[in-house]
């Protein structure tokens, strides 16, 4: 089995935290956005994973490091990784046809934007499956269209009519994905482009109007990572979720003095706190501290410092310093003080 993770995009939803760092890597509950995505797929799929590959953009933003973290991931998952480059930002189809040399054999196509929680049980008679969650919008969505065979026949972006309340998540699999090969290769030689991009969808259509058949995977839970608001709260669902699950998330290295943790809360390693009341909902990175403080429903990344201050439904990055009793201010492109 392998994994296929486009990721190229830089993610200006999520400014300012993506000006430095992609999108993919910002940590949720204490493990970056594309670490923990892949991990629960490797871990509900049930079968070895023989390769993952990555479609990263430019190297100027996803440099060595990125691609050392990615390496790293896969090894310890038992998978080889195998690094592409999408040099242009022309679609999901385009960046998955970068990683043509990769695309052969049983394969799950995964998007590095959202975190989910599920049960993957393969329909092996099935060419193809997609992940949906029922949604309370499909108008704002993509969904599918089933026929009474409950097989998809059709996949509708953001329908004004209804169709099905079935929104697709951005999680495929694919008993060959050769076939999604050839299929991308004819839409990128006739140049069908949708939205200006090529579209994984139009090489989803012509396989089924070829006659193979699709069906849909079901998950408990879709957690997106589009931008600050959601990302917080899809840090807050995680984090129950790992409490529930057993896991330890605040390191034995953090060092308290008059200070209060409410759970559920992820603390990382040489963290430092001094009259703080932190929780629940909060994740703080390696290395921050915090004084005289009261932080809930937040994230913060690593090595900053926070004083003096009261936050809720925050989202902080790596090597800032804010003190509520600022008096001088230094802010750069795409900050938010509200």
């Amino acid at each position: 089995m392998k994994i296929i993770v486009p990721m190229a995009g830089r993610g200006s939803r999520l400014r300012p935290h993506t000006l430095t760092v992609p999108k993919p890597l910002i940590p949720v509950a204490g493990k970056p956005i594309v670490h923990r995505l892949v991990s629960d797929i490797a871990k509900v799929l049930g079968e070895p994973i023989d390769e993952i590959a990555f479609v990263l953009g430019d190297p100027a933003f996803f440099g060595e490091d990125v691609v050392s973290s990615l390496t790293k991931l896969a090894e310890e998952l038992g998978a080889k990784a195998s690094i592409y480059r999408q040099d242009q930002p022309l679609g999901t189809g385009h960046a998955i046809m970068c990683a043509a040399a990769s695309l052969s054999g049983p394969a799950v196509i995964a998007y590095a934007d959202t975190l989910i929680r599920a049960d993957f049980n393969l329909d092996k008679e099935a060419d193809a499956v997609i992940w949906v969650k029922q949604v309370e919008q499909p108008e704002a969505y993509g969904v599918v269209k089933l026929n009474e065979n409950k097989h998809i026949v059709e996949l509708v972006e953001k329908p004004q009519e209804f169709v099905s309340d079935q929104a697709v998540i951005g999680i495929y699999y694919f008993k060959d994905v050769a076939v999604l090969k050839n299929e991308l290769q004819y839409v990128l030689d006739n140049n069908i482009i949708n939205g200006g991009e090529y579209q994984i969808n139009d090489g989803i259509k012509r396989m089924m109007s070829n006659g193979k058949v699709f069906v849909t995977g079901q998950v408990d839970e879709w957690m997106d990572c589009g931008n600050k608001n959601v990302t917080v709260e899809t840090n807050t669902r995680m984090l129950g979720f790992l409490q529930n699950d057993g896991e330890q998330l605040v390191s034995d290295q953090v060092e308290q003095e008059n200070s209060t943790i409410i759970s559920p809360c992820y603390i990382g390693e040489g963290v430092t706190l001094k009259n703080a009341t932190i929780g629940p909902n909060v994740s703080i990175g390696d290395g921050c501290v915090i004084e005289n403080t009261a932080i809930k429903n937040s994230l913060v990344q690593t090595k900053t410092v926070i004083k003096n201050a009261n936050l809720d439904n925050a989202m902080i990055g790596n090597n800032a310093v804010y003190d509520g009793n600022f008096t001088t201010v230094s802010i750069g492109d795409y900050s938010i003080l509200e």
